[in-house]
């Protein structure tokens, strides 16, 4: 590293050579005989009281060619001598100071005549730096001063600063005596000056501190190189304050300052300035005391704590617990903590990078100059820390990392809880402030069922394109409300996290730990997540744990090796993005991921999170072809060391934060993704723990059987059954998500065939066959109104399809409203959700085909208590349940004693207006429905009413009827034509198959 000139101009060699001078000098000075002198001594408190000037001794003229000596051997040596009244208490204060690499001692000038009443005082012009100015004007310091003491024979013995240090003083008050500006008192021969000895803080009284000379003991030049080159590994064991033979040493590094004082109380000292930035200074002190430091640069004075006078601010346990990969709380130890520390405020910055050979921070606090703040490394855990004073929140900073080779990179911070707005990468300072409102929610989801087992329906919304231009506050006043009218019960919110390139929609993670900047603070973040709680919407996100890109600014070989990606060439980077894989080999890495997990659970009461390419993170070969990757220890294709992994992120965040829920993108047939990984398979393992799998089969096999025209469907009615096959190996989710409406692949109303009509009756028939069918529901933003165009993330949703001004506003309304009949019916029908994954809550029954082009598939699903719930497309006639059998209610399996069902079918008009809703399905009990004696309506399916006794819709006597009524949307005619050959007719577009549901409970 190039050698920075210094701010004084001195040159380390040159000032070595003048100090050598300089103290021939003082040695031929302190050699001649007089008699010593008492002085007045000035005390200072506890603290870093700087070294004063002892007297000198001999005759004016011995000691005026001494200084000039000592100027011509050392250039420019500065003195200065001021004579003050003491006033009535004739107290004299003596403060010497070494300003500049060039001062290496002061030139004292001798005693006057002995016997004179009135001492007086030689002045000597000394040049005077800009920071001494700056210092003296800021801290109110006076200038120093050295006094003559009056001696009898006119000679004083020099006292040098050693010599000084070795008196033993006690730690108690020295009574000092009394000094006028008229009179002082002459000393006996032999008496020496009374000096104060390094005692423990408080020293002495401001009163009684001894001018003593500071020496200056320096840098050793390895640790100098190691701090000016960046690659010091313990700055703390050079800089701050150390005990020393004689003292306390006291060593700051400050580039560009142009002096550095010491504050300790009352006391101030300046510090010698070793040149390239390095201030030194040796007090008489015994204990290192409580100090600031007042930092002098061109324009301004910094006063502040010295950052290396902390001890580390992390514990011994939480260092063992790092380095085990452990520690579930990562980011409570790793980044940067505003907090206080020994009784300071500041910021404690602390950074994994074990193959860095030093590491600094550079922020905005230092003017991105990291020079002055090196970090140190914490034992073989690879952790470097630093608490540096003064520095709070929205700071910007990064680390500069110096690589195994030298070479230094800016890194932003892995754990930054915040980050600018990109396409900037600086992390930020911050502390949440956010005062959580959804304790309630939080009690009933840790009390609620398992999510396998509860009502979930998803709204999947990319939050930046939802409503563009929206911050987080401003999309909590109307998400919710939103969601809450559609009936959803949690909303999927593609990833948050930080992410430099918006095309990526958030898969391209950088700032794992830090909600997206572009849309607010993390506790905007926060007060949106508060707000859909409060509004009874569950929140999950989308979590990508399988890969992260190659930034330089980023992760991507963070500290100058292979860290966060694999080692191995093969395995570190995805052949189909271009990303790079995590190791989940390694403790560190893996238990960063895990932490992460955890923190957007706990910190931000996300209810689920929703893993990324699963597949891609549990095979060796994924997208690989052969020799472009190694099989495992037992020779094979599966990720041993991924799958461990997910193991223990699920069972820590299920562990740790109760009722939330793991959803698994995987689009393989591996075994066991939703078993708990304590449970054994048939092969002898545990499962990987999540609670719930997209079920990516269904969801391809049923978009591929809808694109056909109806005429070939009869040959592809496999593809629509085939999910029945494996429906309950898994605790599945049927996805229609932001992947199928991207890309060239239309959206979903886009997918189906026919003229704008018949797609949109196929779209709905589809819709209704995915509630019906066993597996949560998730629909993508957009597709609920059966948007025609695809989605991008420039401009997300055309909500002006919903414009009243629109022409066929009605038709994409109409399909919202379905969606929304759809979701009650959902929430309100337990048989729809209580028994997804047991194959005892649906059948499918005598499912035939009509003259062998047309399939028909009467499903019936069943919950535990309530009654089951039948279904049966049909055409031109009423919808029909299976026959009843012996001993139970006809055609409903598993009926309760006391129930009613009826199955009606309701039309509605081409346009796709709602005719019947939320409104109609709270009908009072007693009530028949209001169109129950229309023709071709509400015709009852045979034997569903028998020995029913009185009105089924009203109360038996003295017995009070409690209505419940369940809605089951179908498009029959359009579901029958999806099985069928023959193509939809033009009668109606929509058919309605309701299934009313009524069942009383006897009531003393």
């Amino acid at each position: 590293m190039t050698p920075r000139p210094t701010p004084s101009g001195s040159d380390p060699k040159k000032t070595a050579k003048k100090k050598v001078a300089e103290k021939a000098v003082t040695k031929k000075a302190s050699a001649q005989k007089a008699e010593p002198v008492a002085k007045k001594a000035t005390a200072k408190k506890a603290g870093a009281g700087k070294t004063a000037a002892a007297p000198g001794t001999g005759a004016a003229g011995t000691a005026a060619a001494a200084g000039a000596a000592a100027a011509e051997t050392a250039g420019a040596a500065k003195a200065g001598a001021k004579k003050v009244a003491a006033g009535t208490a004739g107290v004299v204060k003596a403060v010497a100071k070494k300003v500049g690499a060039e001062t290496a001692g002061a030139a004292e000038a001798g005693g006057k005549k002995a016997g004179t009443e009135k001492a007086a005082a030689e002045k000597a012009v000394a040049r005077k730096t800009v920071a001494k100015k700056a210092l003296v004007k800021e801290a109110g310091v006076d200038k120093p001063v050295v006094k003559k003491a009056a001696a009898k024979k006119g000679a004083v013995k020099k006292v040098t600063a050693k010599k000084a240090t070795d008196k033993k003083v006690p730690a108690k008050k020295v009574p000092a005596k009394k000094v006028t500006a008229k009179k002082a008192a002459a000393p006996k021969p032999g008496d020496e000056t009374p000096v104060a000895e390094p005692v423990a803080a408080p020293v002495l009284a401001p009163d009684e501190f001894a001018s003593l000379p500071a020496a200056s003991p320096e840098v050793p030049a390895a640790d100098r190189d190691r701090l000016l080159s960046g690659t010091h590994h313990n700055p703390h064991g050079v800089l701050g304050a150390h005990p020393v033979p004689g003292g306390v040493a006291f060593r700051v590094f400050r580039p560009y300052a142009r002096g550095v004082t010491v504050v300790a109380g009352d006391v101030r000292a300046e510090l010698q300035d070793d040149g390239e930035g390095f201030f030194s200074g040796l007090l008489p002190l015994r204990e290192i005391p409580t100090y600031r430091l007042l930092v002098a640069y061109e324009e301004t004075v910094q006063d502040t704590e010295d950052g290396y006078a902390f001890l580390p601010a992390l514990g011994d346990l939480d260092l063992h617990l790092i380095g085990e990969g452990r520690h579930e709380q990562l980011w409570t130890v790793l980044g940067a903590q505003p907090m206080t520390h020994q009784g300071v405020t500041g910021t404690r910055f602390t950074v994994w990078a074990p193959n860095a050979r030093g590491v600094r921070v550079a922020g905005t606090f230092n003017f991105w100059d990291p020079s002055a703040f090196a970090m140190r490394s914490l034992g073989s855990t690879g952790v470097w820390e630093l608490f540096v004073p003064g520095v709070g929140e929205g700071e910007l900073y990064k680390f500069e990392i110096t690589r195994p080779d030298g070479s230094k990179t800016l890194r932003a911070d892995p754990l930054a809880r915040r980050t600018e707005v990109p396409p900037n990468t600086s992390s930020i300072i911050h502390a949440s402030h956010h005062e959580w409102q959804d304790q309630e929610w939080l009690a009933n989801r840790a009390a609620g069922a398992p999510a396998h087992e509860a009502p979930f329906s998803v709204y999947e919304i990319h939050l930046p394109s939802w409503r563009p231009g929206l911050t987080y506050r401003q999309l909590a006043e109307q998400l919710p409300s939103y969601v809450k009218d559609l009936g959803f019960t949690h909303v999927e919110l593609m990833p948050v996290a930080e992410h430099p390139f918006g095309g990526s929609w958030g898969y391209q993670v950088t700032g794992f730990y830090a909600p997206t900047a572009r849309l607010g603070t993390p506790d905007d973040f926060k007060y949106l997540v508060d707000a859909l709680h409060q509004a009874g919407i569950g929140v999950l996100m989308d979590w990508v744990p399988a890969h992260f890109p190659r930034d330089d600014w980023a992760l991507a070989e963070f500290d100058g090796r292979t860290l966060y990606e694999h080692e191995d060439p093969l395995r570190a980077a995805h052949p189909d993005w271009g990303t790079l894989e995590f190791d989940y080999g390694r403790r560190e890495v893996r238990n960063f991921l895990v932490a992460n997990a955890v923190y957007w659970c706990e910190e931000f009461h996300i209810d689920g999170l929703r893993v990324d390419a699963v597949a891609s993170m549990l095979y060796l070969d994924y997208s690989r072809e052969p020799g472009q990757w190694i099989p495992n220890v037992h020779g094979g294709r599966e990720n041993l060391d991924a799958v461990d992994f997910l193991q223990e992120m699920n069972a820590t965040v299920y562990r740790r934060v109760p009722g939330v829920v793991t959803i698994a993108e995987e689009s393989t047939a591996w075994d066991g993704v939703t078993r708990a990984t304590h449970h054994m398979g048939p092969g002898g393992f545990g499962g990987l723990g999540f609670g719930l799998k997209w079920n990516m089969g269904w969801m391809h096999d049923s978009l591929d059987y809808m694109a056909h025209e109806p005429v070939h469907r009869k040959y592809h009615h496999h593809e629509m059954t085939f999910s029945m096959v494996y429906a309950y190996s898994e605790n599945y989710v049927l996805p229609i998500s932001h992947d199928e409406v991207v890309h060239g692949k239309r959206s979903l109303v886009s997918k189906m065939p026919g003229d704008w009509w018949q797609q949109r009756a196929n779209l709905r028939a589809y819709l209704a066959f995915m509630w019906a069918h066993p597996g949560k529901q998730l629909l993508f933003m957009g597709q609920e109104f059966a948007q025609g165009a695809e989605w991008s993330e420039a401009h997300g949703p055309d909500w002006w399809l919903l414009d009243p001004a629109y022409g066929a506003e009605a038709d994409h309304r109409g399909v919202r409203d379905l969606v929304r009949d759809l979701n009650v019916v959902y929430r309100h029908t337990p048989a729809l959700w209580q028994r997804d994954t047991d194959p005892s809550g649906f059948q499918v029954d005598r499912g035939r085909r009509v003259g062998g082009q047309r399939l028909r598939l009467p499903e019936v699903r069943r919950g535990r208590d309530p009654p089951a719930v039948g279904v049966q497309p049909r055409p031109g006639g009423p919808p029909r349940l299976p026959p009843g059998r012996p001993g139970r209610r006809p055609g409903l399996a598993g009926v309760p004693e006391h129930g009613r069902r009826q199955v009606r079918r309701r039309r509605r008009d081409q346009s796709g207006d709602r005719e019947a809703g939320p409104a109609e399905l709270a009908r009072p009990p007693g009530q028949p429905p209001a169109d129950a004696a229309a023709p071709g309506h509400g015709v009852a399916a045979p034997g569903l009413n028998q020995n029913s006794g009185a009105d089924p819709w009203g109360s038996a006597p003295g017995r009070r009827g409690i209505l419940a009524r369940a809605e089951v949307t179908h498009d029959a005619q359009v579901v029958t034509s999806a099985f069928g050959s023959r193509p939809v007719c033009s009668t109606p577009s929509r058919w309605v198959a309701r299934v009313s549901a009524t069942y009383r409970s006897l009531v003393p």
